[in-house]
């Protein structure tokens, strides 16, 4: 009977509005959740086959949650060096254990809201850790990058920046032209041992001719100490130690270098080898012996970097040199290219991991879990791991958070339309009940 049929139309209509409104709900709750993706509620016919065509038998209708995983939500810049969004397709892979073992999900978030916690793991709001690919001494990835197997969780303790020893020095200098003979110039620089203790090694340009000047290096003595008694020797090669090194240097007419000279037979002043080792050297720090090669210009290739003399003061242009003392762990930083980077107070910084952009043929098709992650479905697709902008995978945009997809002025629109098709397919029930007790009364 069609009465009866309609009140079950109205009554399936009921229920696909309840189920809308639950969605609009879920999406006004989530307005600020980063990474969210809202949630629409797809409506389809539900037809009953009629006997005749003169007659009709109701339907209803029925209503299911459509996903939309693959909307891109507004970037929001962040002041937090560990948040990351992704801008276009794809997803950062997570595990619900910091160690994962069988048994533990792996899953795919957009929400890049990432901290450190207390064992040094990167992990989101939700508890999920941040899985990349390690990153080996050699700036190398592992070799089978598109397996989830080829992941690790994103951890940043226990790190310290190892000091470096000065292998290279680099000096620029004016040497007056007009200063007389016998005037001295003098620059110091700071360099360092294998251990990462600093030394002074002293420079001394004295002018012994027109266009002409010696130059003194002396033994390193301990920038803690630079009055005290010295802290190395240089060595020859072959064992033989001395305390200084001579050399001439001579400019040509344009003020750039001319020729260099190393006066002290069996050295070179340009290959310093430094030994912080001797016994001989009061405050020999037991480093090993290393050699410094010593930029003081390029003799002959009317070069103005370095060493020159002109008719101005005398001033120092640079003094570079690529040693560093032990550093602390200050820090982690996130770049465009997913690379996470550990940075110490000593300058130097440490490439940890590098973070994959997981995408899916029908990301649409993810499984929901709470914390704002999803598993792969048969529906979804195969996992495909690719490096930031490869294959088809979104960039990476550091310190910045994907915002929720949300939009409040549709949700209220959508509650609106919701609620007056829940009011109408009410009415329906009750004119059906209504037409129920017309048919009832006429048996009286």
């Amino acid at each position: 009977m069609s009465i009866f049929g309609a009140m079950e139309s109205s009554v399936s209509g009921l229920r696909a509005q309840s189920n809308a409104l639950g969605m609009i709900s879920d999406n006004i709750s989530n307005v600020n959740t980063v990474g969210y993706k809202e949630t629409r509620a797809a409506f389809s016919t539900l037809v009953t086959q009629s006997a005749t065509k003169t007659s009709f038998d109701p339907g209803g209708v029925r209503s299911q949650p459509l996903q939309q995983v693959d909307k891109q939500g507004l970037l929001q810049s962040s002041d937090s060096k560990t948040d990351v969004a992704v801008s276009g397709n794809g997803f950062f892979v997570v595990n619900e254990s910091a160690n994962p073992a069988v048994g533990d999900d792996v899953m795919f978030t957009r929400a890049g809201q990432f901290a450190t916690d207390k064992d040094g793991n990167l992990v989101n709001s939700a508890g999920f850790f941040l899985q990349g690919w390690p990153i080996d001494a050699q700036g190398n990835l592992p070799a089978a990058q598109e397996s989830l197997n080829s992941l690790q969780t994103v951890n940043v303790a226990g790190l310290s920046g190892l000091p470096r020893a000065t292998d290279s020095i680099e000096l620029g200098a004016n040497l007056p032209a007009t200063d007389p003979i016998g005037q001295n110039r003098s620059m110091t620089v700071q360099v360092f041992d294998s251990l990462g203790t600093a030394h002074n090694l002293d420079f001394t340009y004295t002018k012994t001719a027109a266009n002409q000047w010696d130059v003194t290096v002396d033994q390193p003595v301990l920038s803690s100490d630079p009055t005290g008694p010295a802290s190395g020797q240089f060595d020859d090669g072959g064992g033989a130690l001395t305390n200084q090194i001579q050399a001439t240097i001579t400019f040509a007419s344009d003020g750039s270098v001319n020729t260099i000279t190393t006066n002290t037979a069996g050295y070179d002043i340009t290959n310093l080898q430094i030994d912080y080792s001797d016994p001989g050297a009061g405050n020999a720090t037991g480093a090993t012996t290393t050699t410094v090669a010593t930029d003081l210009g390029n003799p002959g290739a009317n070069e103005f970097d370095a060493l020159t003399q002109f008719d101005s003061g005398f001033a120092v242009s640079k003094i570079n040199q690529n040693g560093l003392r032990f550093g602390n762990f200050t820090g982690v930083n996130i770049d465009d290219e997913g690379i996470v980077t550990a940075i110490f107070d000593n300058g130097r910084r440490r490439d940890l991991f590098k973070l994959p952009v997981a995408t899916f043929n029908n990301p649409n098709q993810l499984e929901a879990r709470s914390g704002n992650a999803y598993l792969r479905t048969n529906e979804s697709g195969e996992v495909l791991l690719n490096e930031a902008g490869v294959g088809g995978a979104g960039a990476i945009a550091p310190s910045s958070l994907e915002g929720s997809t949300v939009d409040l002025a549709t949700e209220f629109t959508d509650m609106i339309t919701t609620q007056r098709a829940y009011s109408a397919a009410t009415r329906v029930i009750t004119t059906s009940d209504e037409m129920l007790q017309e048919l009832t009364q006429t048996a009286r």
